[in-house]
């Protein structure tokens, strides 16, 4: 567990060509940058730099899918989970939630990786899974902006298209099975501010009820007026935030629910509203006007994410994925 997230990290540690700290040096000095996450379906390199410098950072990405160098960063991955996991309340219990959401499923497992696992990877475990899973037949690439498209694919083919293919990865044949009734944990841990998270079985990204779903997510937390906040901020006074999202990757996933209390805040009384806002909304559903605005804040979003080309980039990417 964790290996993609392991690779992430070491991608940017150095090849045959371009060795250590020259990925990052040699991409800047041409006007470039880049970035990299892992979530539980993929991991996402993104490179940004002038039109000219097309064929230097394809070089750069051969050299690193070819011949990367195998530097253990198991010391900067354990940093990361201290930091963003058992050191950070709202991680803690985010993790455990997962791993108690899913029962048989693959994405019970945190995309960091546990504890012992990060302690015991080893070089053969390393070299098999970069073997199979940073394949281009297991890879989407995805380029935007000023670029000549016939030129592109020509240079792509001379340059990434020499790196040979591999089995494919064997697909997660596990489906989660129903869930029969409520699942609850208590995470104890030295804290001013009680939180909750409440996650409820999804949807995959590809389902055709995905947009809806995020659209009711909208309605229910986006901003001052929605409903969880009018509700829990402004009228009872028992949260100081509330946020929802919805995680829609190859299978069915997570839509979740968190509030932020304020010290000393009753856990029980914000539960309990909570769970009368959202069986309000499954019995008597919602206003034209909240989702009329709904429309026009995810309409707004998705207008803007294509005013860039990272984010045009990003949007084709993740069509084409899922």
């Amino acid at each position: 567990t964790g290996l993609s997230h392991f690779f992430e990290h070491m991608m940017f540690n150095g090849a045959k060509k371009y060795g250590p700290g020259e990925f990052d040096r040699v991409m800047e000095a041409n006007g470039g940058s880049n970035n990299a996450f892992t979530s539980e379906d993929v991991t996402v390199y993104l490179d940004w730099f002038p039109a000219s410098a097309l064929p230097l950072i394809l070089d750069l990405e051969q050299d690193r899918l070819q011949s990367l160098s195998f530097e253990s960063e198991r010391g900067v991955v354990y940093s990361e989970r201290r930091s963003g996991v058992d050191n950070d309340n709202n991680g803690a219990l985010q993790e455990q939630l997962q791993a108690t959401a899913f029962v048989a499923h693959p994405y019970q497992i945190p995309v960091i990786g546990w504890p012992s696992d990060i302690e015991s990877w080893r070089m053969e475990d390393l070299q098999r899974y970069f073997k199979t899973y940073y394949a281009p037949n297991n890879a989407t690439l995805v380029l935007a902006g000023d670029l000549d498209p016939a030129r592109v694919f020509e240079q792509v083919e001379a340059t990434l298209g020499t790196i040979p293919s591999q089995p494919a990865p064997e697909p997660v044949r596990t489906k989660e099975p129903e869930q029969q009734g409520e699942r609850r944990i208590v995470v104890k841990k030295l804290a001013q501010s009680p939180l909750l998270q409440v996650a409820y079985h999804g949807l995959a990204a590809n389902d055709p009820d995905m947009e809806t779903l995020e659209l009711l997510g909208l309605i229910l937390t986006h901003g001052d007026s929605s409903r969880l906040h009018r509700k829990l901020v402004d009228e009872a006074r028992v949260a100081i935030r509330v946020r929802s999202s919805t995680a829609g990757g190859f299978d069915p996933s997570l839509v979740w629910f968190s509030v932020d209390l304020p010290p000393g805040g009753d856990l029980a009384k914000t539960e309990a509203l909570l769970n009368a806002e959202l069986a309000r909304v499954v019995k008597d559903g919602v206003t034209d006007a909240e989702l009329r605005k709904a429309r026009n804040v995810a309409l707004s979003t998705f207008w803007r994410k294509l005013e860039t080309n990272s984010g045009r980039a990003r949007e084709l990417g993740n069509a084409a994925t899922f």
